[in-house]
């Protein structure tokens, strides 16, 4: 396939880079002028859509994706596919989509989970939004992009299901975190506390998968000096999509809310800035009760 990809940054560029390499014609555009082996270079978004049978973007937010949108759209061909895998809001998804679909093209918005190392090893997980035809069409490339790729419903759904992913998350691990400094100060070995939890209701993702204690459970960036896995500042990105889709749905979300707040206190007027979205549990370890 002709591929135009645009968006070249920690996640994009390893995403077209193993198009590349499956023996996808790539070319690529990014703000930065990134080169990347087996890309063509492209002087403009448009030129890289030009004649592609599918574009695939991978964009920092909602308002960058509009402007792009509105500059390839006129260059693509009658169905070809607008994959997009960007995080954003689910207005701008929608309303993206519907701009495609209304000039022939076939939208998808696909974002993905899996971070910086999934993009790389190809083995990320897109949660896509849009048409059958529309998915079909971006499956070959998924599967290569990644190891799994679910089928939402409708344009938009991808999103959903990404931010409302992330709001279990981000709620999980500072109660996770919550519960370690409370265990601490209660005289509980983490250890001990670990291996009660992980085998019983308490049990979670970022309990077992993704413990926030260094030594204990599984490896995990807590045993790395808390260098992101997954970056708080992303994580707040995240809330704050799961509260704008909240607010647009009328959607009562009190524990979303909550989660959003203490993110931004921490990656904004604390320490959490480049650093994990586990390490709130270093921050409530030295916080008494207000």
């Amino acid at each position: 396939m002709k591929i135009g990809f645009i968006g070249l940054g920690n996640m994009g560029a390893p995403m077209a880079a193993n198009l590349a390499a499956a023996g996808h014609s790539v070319t690529g555009f990014d703000v930065a002028g990134v080169q990347l082996q087996g890309v063509s270079p492209a002087a403009s978004a448009q030129e890289a859509a030009k004649g592609a049978d599918v574009v695939i973007t991978m964009l920092p937010n909602g308002e960058i994706l509009r402007a792009v949108a509105s500059k390839i759209i006129p260059v693509m061909e009658p169905d070809s596919g607008f994959v997009d895998c960007s995080t954003v809001d689910v207005d701008s998804a929608r309303a993206v989509a519907l701009q495609a679909a209304s000039a022939g093209l076939l939208p998808v918005d696909a974002p993905v989970s899996g971070g910086v190392g999934g993009a790389s090893a190809g083995t990320l997980t897109f949660m896509a939004g849009g048409s059958q035809a529309a998915f079909a069409k971006a499956q070959p490339l998924f599967d290569i992009m990644g190891q799994k790729a679910v089928h939402c419903g409708d344009s938009g759904a991808g999103q959903a299901a990404k931010i409302c992913n992330n709001m279990i998350l981000g709620v999980t691990m500072i109660a996770t975190c919550e519960a370690f400094a409370l265990a601490d100060k209660l005289g509980l070995d983490r250890q001990k506390m670990f291996d009660v939890v992980s085998t019983s209701s308490g049990y979670s993702w970022t309990m077992n998968a993704y413990c926030p204690a260094p030594g204990v459970g599984p490896q995990s960036p807590a045993d790395n000096d808390y260098k992101p896995g997954f970056a708080a500042d992303l994580m707040l990105k995240d809330l704050r999509l799961s509260q704008q889709a909240a607010e647009s749905a009328d959607a009562d979300t009190p524990m979303g809310q909550l989660a959003q707040t203490l993110y931004a206190q921490f990656v904004e007027n604390e320490d959490g800035k480049g650093r994990d979205f586990s390490a709130m549990l270093p921050r409530f370890e030295k916080r008494g009760r207000h």
